[in-house]
């Protein structure tokens, strides 16, 4: 499996990926919303984009789909009940679906809402995992729930599917929001050693050429994967008097979510 991840450069910070089987030089394209670049990244590398697969439903993930369709044949794929929402789709796909790319690549559909209560995050087949988490899960964050979504679902999609997946697992965001959320952070846990290490790395960084974090390091540094943490909960409680001695972790996640919405 080959990604090529494709910074848009857009006020919205979106990244969009083509995923490629070597052996056949077929693609799949994530969220193609700069059509022009994965186009030209496609004919640069000799692969032919065959599927289309968006995350939900959102403009910022699906604008590209009619030009990428038209320039090249692609079947465009999104979760079962987005057809209404997403122009075009060709097939619905649930939890457990595999979506296949050329002769090599398996992806595995992960039903994830919370942003959205239609949101497929994928994941690889593949030695070394990876995650395509769309706008779930994010480099050092989480996902808003301001258009169409629900926040105790996103915590439900963290906690029982995502913070599962194997500590090496590479996440593949749909934005690069790393330095903001990382100051959020530190904001909320001071003495987050991993998170203030990483802070000067990626300040003012190029996002097209910034590293990949595992999903290891998300639980070092996301304040939405550190919900026992003893000094997010003490943070937590300055913001929030009535919170319990011992808060649930959902309760801590909706907090949390709670004041990025403002941050």
């Amino acid at each position: 499996m080959i990604v090529e991840r494709i910074w848009t450069g857009n006020a919205y910070r979106n990244y969009n990926y083509l995923i490629a089987c070597p052996d056949s030089g077929e693609a799949l394209a994530i969220d193609p919303l700069d059509h022009q670049k994965c186009l030209a990244a496609a004919r640069a590398k000799g692969w032919q984009i065959t599927q289309i697969l968006n995350t939900h439903e959102h403009h910022d993930h699906t604008g590209g789909n009619a030009a990428v369709v038209a320039a090249t044949g692609a079947k465009v794929i999104a979760h079962h009940r987005a057809g209404a929402r997403i122009a075009g789709v060709d097939r619905g796909v649930k939890a457990g679906d595999v979506i296949k790319v050329g002769k090599t690549v398996e992806l595995e559909c992960m039903d994830t809402p919370g942003h959205t209560m239609c949101h497929i995050c994928l994941r690889s087949h593949t030695e070394r995992p990876a995650l395509f988490s769309g706008d779930t899960l994010f480099n050092a964050g989480a996902g808003n729930c301001h258009n169409g979504g629900n926040v105790e679902d996103l915590y439900t999609s963290f906690a029982d599917q995502l913070a599962k997946l194997p500590d090496d697992t590479r996440v593949y965001a749909g934005h690069d929001y790393i330095e903001n959320n990382l100051k959020f952070t530190l904001a909320r846990e001071p003495d987050n050693a991993a998170a203030r290490a990483l802070l000067p790395e990626v300040t003012g960084h190029d996002p097209a050429t910034m590293r990949v974090t595992t999903l290891r390091e998300e639980k070092q540094f996301n304040a939405f994967m550190r919900l026992t943490s003893p000094s997010v909960i003490a943070a937590l409680r300055e913001r929030y008097p009535d919170l319990p001695e011992a808060p649930d972790p959902k309760t801590v996640f909706v907090k949390l979510r709670e004041l990025r919405n403002q941050w």
